[in-house]
């Protein structure tokens, strides 16, 4: 028996490292033991003390119940001090923080919070393709803005000025920005911030990457009056090397908790009590956790300065994040030609960037998320078997 899926599925397709993911399996079970450089999944484990709350915990047997879909006082209380020391920004924990069971969840709450059929949304290209999936599943329009190098990966805003804004709803932003590693600055968040309110469009701002080798954390939130017209999502999942335990966080005005809560409310049933009080002692560290982890990441990312050399491809020395964005040489097609090249005679797998967007197909993206001594192999493998 035939059962279609949903109409709002039909150019929703499988998430491309899913399916990547299973074409690399098949190549180990062959023999291949490829070296996957590909996902940004860290692969450190949380602050010791972090670990040792979760388990004490998760020991106690009144932690195993249900729990509030706002999260518990003292997580709120520890995201609104982490906001005021690290990004100068001062929140009502009671009225302004949601907890999210990890921030890509909140990017599906948002859409379907606020998005129907006939509205348009602003989307970064290249950019995180969760944002292109969320509007698409909501019903509304997806509409790509493009991001360009000699532009610092920032949008034009004259270029947006002579669009038709008319049922532009939403627009997605990210910096420092996934996947091109360009930094957030201030005047950014302004122009941002005017754009949103000049033309009645919520700005929704994803900031999971601000403390991976940037020494100057900013929040859109920061601009006066950003409340009145965006989101902001932030996470632990980098910074806390907490990718799998899924926490994460909304900051907003209190009326649009409210509202979101009314779709948030209906999909779960609140987030794991020991992961709560485990993720308030992370948002507690201070700030020699960051400069520790940023150090391995420096060392990690020469050695991927060093992979971008062999494959003579060319890059922005001053990019932050989790990974590398670099320009495949001339030589090659796009990044998907380098990306299977590697991966089929190297054993290697590097993220072609056209998985980002149409702009991002002369690119490919390299993570930090695996230690030195792998990046070694990699290097070893690709200098044996390429020729530019």
């Amino acid at each position: 028996m035939q059962i279609e899926v949903a109409q709002r599925l039909q150019h929703t397709e499988e998430y491309y490292f899913s399916k990547k993911l299973r074409e690399i399996d098949a190549m180990n079970k062959r023999g291949a033991q490829v070296i996957n450089l590909g996902i940004g999944s860290p692969d450190m484990p949380p602050h010791p003390d972090v670990l040792q709350v979760l388990k004490d915990e998760a020991s106690k047997t009144s932690t195993h119940g249900y729990q509030s879909y706002r999260g518990v006082a003292v997580l709120r209380e520890a995201m609104a001090d982490w906001y005021v020391r690290y990004y100068q920004v001062h929140l009502n924990p009671q009225t302004e923080i949601l907890p999210l069971i990890g921030s890509k969840e909140g990017i599906v709450h948002i859409c379907m919070t606020y998005l129907q059929e006939g509205d348009e949304v602003l989307i970064p290209n290249p950019g995180y393709p969760a944002y292109t999936s969320a509007v698409r599943i909501s019903g509304a329009t997806a509409i790509s803005y493009e991001l360009r190098a000699e532009e610092n990966w920032q949008p034009d805003f004259e270029a947006l000025e002579e669009r038709d804004l008319s049922k532009v709803k939403m627009m997605w932003v990210n910096y420092p920005h996934m996947p091109t590693g360009a930094s957030a600055t201030l005047a950014l968040f302004e122009k941002l911030v005017a754009f949103g309110k000049k033309h009645h469009i919520l700005i929704c701002h994803d900031n999971p990457y601000s403390f991976i080798l940037n020494d100057k954390p900013l929040s859109l939130m920061a601009v006066p009056e950003a409340k009145e017209v965006a989101i902001e999502l932030n996470s632990l999942s980098k910074s806390s090397n907490m990718a799998g335990w899924r926490i994460g966080m909304l900051i907003a005005d209190e009326k649009r908790i409210d509202e979101i809560l009314r779709f948030k409310s209906n999909m779960d049933s609140g987030m794991f009590l020991p992961l709560q009080l485990a993720a308030a002692t992370a948002l507690r560290l201070d700030p020699s956790w960051y400069s520790e982890l940023n150090t391995v990441y420096t060392r990690r990312r020469e050695k991927v300065f060093r992979i971008l050399d062999i494959l003579g491809c060319t890059y922005d020395l001053s990019q932050v994040g989790l990974f590398v964005w670099a320009k495949v040489p001339e030589s090659h097609a796009d990044g998907y030609v380098l990306s299977d090249r590697i991966l089929q005679n190297a054993h290697v797998f590097l993220t072609p960037g056209g998985i980002f967007g149409s702009a991002g197909k002369p690119y490919i993206r390299i993570s930090l998320c695996a230690k030195e001594e792998v990046f070694d192999q990699a290097i070893e493998r690709i200098s044996n078997t390429h020729q530019s």
